[in-house]
């Protein structure tokens, strides 16, 4: 469901998990880790703004393309908060200390296979 304001546009958690084509469950736990702490509505329910959109997105990325643990990225964040990184600036900023890293798309291609198989039992 979407809520629009004059300020922002306002999404539930089903809808936001929809979008970003994953569980509401890992929305929860990235509440609960302190990742991505939406607003909540009166009545107690989270409700995500564009901005946590992007914050989501990258999230993701950090997780699936590179590999990092929800420790590193709360890390990342409040590295990118303390340097006043806005959202919609996160993967330009990361592009380009991977880059000077060398962690080019083969890395992430990589990363992106063993997280694919992890958890699965081999047979």
């Amino acid at each position: 469901m979407l809520n629009f304001d004059e300020n922002n546009i306002h999404i539930s958690i089903s809808s936001f998990a929809q979008v970003l084509k994953i569980h509401q469950r890992t929305l929860r736990i990235y509440d609960k880790q302190g990742i991505l702490s939406p607003l909540r509505t009166k009545g107690n329910r989270r409700s995500y703004c564009l901005s946590d959109l992007e914050k989501a997105k990258f999230i993701l990325f950090l997780s699936r393309n590179l590999g990092i643990n929800l420790a590193g990225i709360k890390i990342i964040l409040k590295i990118l908060d303390k340097n006043n990184i806005k959202p919609e600036n996160y993967f330009k900023y990361i592009n380009d200390i991977a880059f000077d890293l060398k962690i080019n798309k083969n890395i992430q291609n990589e990363n992106i296979l063993k997280n694919a198989k992890r958890g699965r039992k081999k047979k």
